[in-house]
């Protein structure tokens, strides 16, 4: 049998006790609101059908999200971009709306927000997915009772073009090693040519230890790769010439993220170059070995990729004027 009872701030307060579940209350104006409440959720009880929302009633999006940020993301490995992320949506209003008061309407809001502060359909459904992915931890893992529905899923999705056509003639190549030779980061150069010789990204050639470079072998092992796996390449043997130009060390390299990238920006831009990232010299180094007769598989190897299909839908960026002198050793047609 409910309780209810008149508290001092003048509301009708509800309770409900019943054996094998916790007790539930809570406050209304009026009396009859408060009864009414009480028997629905008794009957729910009867039925077994009851859910428990009082923790996500209590309970914000912000509270959550630096849930997220503290327990979860600090062992991500891309923990910079999500907590930065993270501390945007933190910092919105979105944020102070309670979990059981969360609606579609909210994210259509935000992503409309989004949109008219100049940020890519790619970026709007990042959050847009990030909040997804906190919900749905708080529920699995945290065991906050939500609603079935996950109020992003209501929303639809941004068609994301996330295509870049974007590699390197050999006199852009070479336009913008000579600006990288002139940078006061003298490195700079070599990680150029490194990332194109290797197809390595740039914190996976930062981190490059001595130890996991075999000079006879003419191997090379990245560690915990984006993929959580170590990859052992071959090496080029301009790329043994460089690393034994930095004998000194545990790591080949001791730049930090943040000058290189300061750098990379002076240089790139000084070549004309300025749309180019530096990831975009992996799809620069994976179209020369394509272009050179290596097979998918091989290549693959080296760079990393599980799935063929990806590695030649967003990196294999061969052009037709590229495949002319291969065309020209055909075979003519005798007749």
């Amino acid at each position: 049998m409910a309780t209810i009872r008149k508290i001092k701030s003048g509301l009708w307060q509800a309770i409900v006790r019943k054996k094998n579940y916790p007790h539930i209350c809570k406050s209304f104006i009026e009396k009859k609101s408060a009864s009414r409440w009480a028997k629905d959720i008794e009957i729910q009880m009867d039925k077994k059908v009851f859910e428990d929302y009082s923790v996500a009633s209590n309970t914000t999006l912000k509270e959550i999200l630096l849930k997220y940020r503290d327990e979860i993301v600090i062992n991500h490995k891309a923990r910079v971009s999500t907590t930065h992320k993270l501390n945007v949506l933190i910092r919105n209003k979105i944020s102070h709306v309670n979990l059981m008061q969360l609606r579609s309407s909210h994210i259509y809001k935000l992503k409309n927000e989004m949109t008219d502060n100049g940020k890519s359909p790619k970026t709007i459904s990042d959050y847009i997915n990030l909040i997804s992915a906190v919900w749905n931890t708080a529920k699995r893992e945290w065991g906050i009772v939500l609603p079935p529905e996950n109020p992003t899923s209501l929303v639809t999705k941004i068609r994301v073009n996330n295509y870049r056509d974007i590699t390197l003639t050999d006199e852009e190549i070479n336009r913008l090693l000579k600006c990288a030779d002139t940078s006061k980061l003298h490195s700079l150069s070599d990680l150029i040519r490194l990332a194109i010789y290797t197809s390595a990204r740039i914190n996976e050639i930062l981190t490059l230890k001595r130890c996991d470079v075999d000079f006879k072998l003419y191997t090379a092992t990245f560690r915990d790769t984006k993929n959580n796996t170590d990859r052992v390449i071959p090496l080029h043997h301009e790329v043994v010439t460089i690393l034994k130009k930095y004998p000194f060390g545990k790591n080949f390299f001791n730049t930090p993220y943040s000058s290189f990238r300061f750098y990379w920006k002076q240089a790139k831009h000084k070549a004309e170059l300025s749309k180019l990232n530096f990831h975009d010299l992996r799809s620069v180094a994976i179209t020369r070995m394509l272009l050179s007769g290596m097979t998918i598989p091989e290549v693959c190897t080296i760079s990393g990729h599980k799935d063929w299909s990806v590695m030649q839908k967003r990196y294999a960026r061969i052009k037709a004027d590229q495949l002319v002198d291969k065309l020209n050793k055909v075979p003519n047609i005798n007749i």
